[in-house]
């Protein structure tokens, strides 16, 4: 059996986080590693303890240090973790910051249980997760800033890594593209560290976020 996924929650809604924590704890391949009250609470305890969270599941709204901040400060202390920004914000801003300082999946707090599961075991496999409504708002909020940056280059990049991008915008894992290119995941992982150099992105999810900005991929679903 695989190890479990490591969890910190952060919410200074104390019996919105429990219940969160209590929905986690029945899952067997979930394991809650700390809670915290909000961003500055967060940093202290990651800087603390032992053995890291693979995943923090990230208030926005939050007193002392908002989830926006810590993440951007995470993401530079401890960017092997993934976030994934758990909110009652929609709006088109907020989910377009969140996903622009590091995100990796974007969930607003009345999504079903089912909803947030499927989330974590698809950031721990995939490294990212963004539903429709989130892709859609990449494209209309993100891709309208490409015109003031001007066009991003692309022809650094190889026909092979912009064939792997183009899978990786599919929500592929290594593993799958690996097949469908008759490649070892070896390969392909040598060619998404390529990409990361490359792009300069920070993560799978900036990729992502490239791919749409450079009319790599069509994320419409």
């Amino acid at each position: 059996m695989s190890a479990a996924i490591k969890i910190a929650l952060v919410d200074d809604e104390v019996l919105f986080r429990k219940g969160i924590s209590f929905l986690l704890q029945r899952e067997d391949n979930i394991e809650i590693v700390f809670e915290a009250s909000n961003g500055e609470d967060l940093i202290s305890q990651l800087e603390e303890i032992e053995t890291k969270p693979d995943i923090i599941i990230m208030d926005l709204k939050m007193p002392v240090l908002n989830g926006v901040e810590a993440t951007k400060i995470i993401r530079k202390l401890f960017p092997e973790i993934k976030i994934v920004a758990l909110t009652s914000y929609d709006t088109k801003s907020f989910i377009a910051n969140m996903i622009q300082v590091g995100a990796v999946a974007y969930l607003i707090k009345n999504a079903t249980p089912k909803d947030l599961i499927r989330t974590i075991n698809e950031v721990h496999r995939k490294g990212f997760h963004y539903n429709e409504n989130v892709l859609k708002t990449i494209q209309e909020t993100i891709v309208s800033t490409k015109n003031i940056k001007g066009n991003l280059e692309t022809s650094f990049l190889s026909p092979r890594e912009i064939e792997i991008l183009q899978l990786i915008c599919q929500q592929k894992t290594t593993s799958e593209i690996a097949e469908h290119l008759y490649l070892s995941p070896r390969t392909v992982e040598g060619h998404r560290n390529n990409l990361l150099l490359k792009t300069e992105s920070r993560n799978i999810a900036g990729l992502v976020v490239y791919a749409i900005q450079n009319e790599i991929a069509d994320l419409r679903l």
